[in-house]
């Protein structure tokens, strides 16, 4: 049965033969995505690498990009990705160089397409969900307290380099926290 949707290709949609094998972490994300529509897993930050947060479930459940984003407080990400999941479910998911306001601090955030060689780096409880690549995924861009983003003039490096830039191939990216992953 097709409704017009693209197809998914999940562990939900698709039995791949190995559903009697999935581990903690997969299932507990499918019941998140059954009950809710989508889960949020969050990275917390070590010695070396701050954290982020990204969206599994969102183009499963509505046909929307799932998201991701980083350098800040985990619950904080975690809170601004559970908002816009809500309102991709209302059918208002975010698309590549849209703007929103009150996403991050009631400041805006801006949206940028994830270059698909990032993800096995960054999301791989979605892809091990999805069973691959490519499926959409956007960076939720938090700019700084003057609401300049990192890519404007007027930002700081270490502002700069808080959050990669995945909307550059890895290659393109300045080296270092976030390339060191690669």
């Amino acid at each position: 049965m097709s409704d017009g949707r693209p197809s998914c290709p999940c562990v939900l949609c698709h039995d791949y033969g190995d559903r009697d094998r999935l581990d903690n972490f997969q299932l507990r994300t499918i019941v998140h995505i059954s009950q809710y529509g989508w889960s949020v897993v969050l990275v917390h930050p070590n010695a070396d690498v701050p954290g982020w947060a990204y969206t599994i479930g969102l183009w499963h459940s509505h046909r929307s990009a799932e998201l991701a984003m980083f350098g800040g407080d985990v619950y904080e990400m975690e809170e601004s990705l559970n908002a816009l999941g809500r309102q991709a479910a209302e059918g208002r998911g975010p698309a590549d160089g849209e703007r929103r306001d009150g996403i991050v601090r009631g400041q805006q955030a801006a949206f940028r397409t994830v270059d698909v060689r990032w993800y096995d780096t960054f999301f791989g409880g979605a892809v091990a969900f999805y069973r691959r690549p490519p499926l959409p995924f956007l960076q939720v861009v938090r700019p700084n307290a003057e609401g300049l983003f990192p890519w404007q003039p007027g930002t700081d490096l270490p502002f700069r380099h808080s959050q990669p830039w995945l909307w550059l191939a890895p290659s393109q990216h300045t080296p270092g926290v976030w390339t060191r992953r690669l």
